[in-house]
């Protein structure tokens, strides 16, 4: 080899050394699957804010981690599925965010660390895990009491709606362990409720038209990932009927939602990108304890009030984390 061809190979070497490095860099990230339910994209809110805890954690992805987005579309059946892809793409830890979706998960692999983030279930009483602290499975995550927020909900409501004293109540199969919370808790303030139960295809114009007919004052929303990945579309109905809605999902309020009461859910899901860390490092799900999330937000919609001509009261003005103007 000539002097010249030597001194070019050098070159074009240090030119493509790097490229040829992050190649092999991106090939062997550790891959992080995220299972979702609800018909959602992977540029959901909620996703995003758990690659924001990612990059807090100093994982860059594409670099340091992969990550893989699956829904299910609202198709409980094809959770097994979306999580035997995962154990297929050798995941080093799967994020649910539902029940289902961790159960389908921890039937399918029990050496993947699984980190749940459970907003409408207690781990515990559902016997995901044998206790906070130690979960003694594969599993851990974040919590919050979604039961104990369904008084408050409907305490918030009455406050802000003159006369309230009939309340409909949307639900559907994902929220069907809080239907009898929200008849214990109405009975306690003297409200009457009307259960409407929806089912896919989720015919919102005509669940509101029903919420009319029972001449319900207002509409409670109860945990749905349904409601969540359809909280445009419910807003809009919501306005269209002239009926105000209490959700408690603050993004529902920021569609055009009147109140919503409960937890941040993009700070929950922030937050869950923290186990990511120490699960990758080696540590067992089983010794890092549940956390539970106790950062609830109050949300006002005041250009929906005022559609619906409708004064909401300074003692819940004062109260509020957020409020749209």
């Amino acid at each position: 080899m000539s002097i010249r061809w030597f001194l070019a190979f050098i070159a074009l070497s240090g030119i493509f050394a790097p490229l040829v490095a992050e190649g092999q860099r991106t090939a062997e990230a550790p891959v992080v699957g995220f299972i979702a339910t609800a018909a959602i994209p992977p540029n959901d809110p909620l996703v995003e804010a758990f690659r924001k805890g990612l990059r807090e954690q100093g994982y860059i992805e594409g670099e340091d981690i992969k990550l893989e987005f699956r829904s299910a579309q609202g198709q409980v059946d094809r959770l097994p599925l979306l999580a035997q892809e995962m154990v297929q793409l050798q995941a080093k830890a799967i994020v649910v965010g539902t029940e289902p979706a961790a159960r389908a998960t921890m039937q399918v692999t029990r050496s993947i660390p699984i980190v749940a983030i459970s907003f409408d279930y207690d781990p515990v009483t559902s016997g995901l895990i044998k206790s906070y602290n130690h979960p003694d499975a594969n599993v851990t995550g974040i919590y919050t009491r979604q039961p104990e927020l369904i008084g408050k909900r409907l305490e918030l409501l009455k406050e802000a709606v003159p006369g309230l004293s009939r309340v409909a109540v949307f639900w559907d199969s994902f929220g069907q362990r809080h239907v009898e919370d929200v008849k214990r808790a109405a009975h306690l303030l003297h409200l009457v409720t009307d259960l409407i139960e929806l089912r896919p295809p989720y015919d919102f114009k005509a669940a509101f038209k029903a919420a009319k007919d029972k001449r319900a004052n207002a509409v409670l929303l109860v945990y749905s990932g349904a409601f969540y990945a359809q909280r445009a579309k419910i807003a809009d109905e919501a306005i269209e009927s002239r009926m105000p809605i209490m959700s408690w999902l603050d993004q529902l309020t920021l569609a055009g939602g009147l109140l919503s009461y409960g937890p941040d859910a993009r700070e929950s899901y922030r937050r869950a990108a923290y186990f990511i860390a120490p699960l990758l490092k080696g540590s067992r799900p089983a010794d890092l304890p549940f956390e539970q999330f106790s950062q609830f937000r109050l949300a006002v919609n005041l250009r929906t009030a005022k559609a619906l001509r409708l004064s909401i009261p300074q003692s819940i003005m004062v109260r509020a984390d957020e409020v749209i103007q």
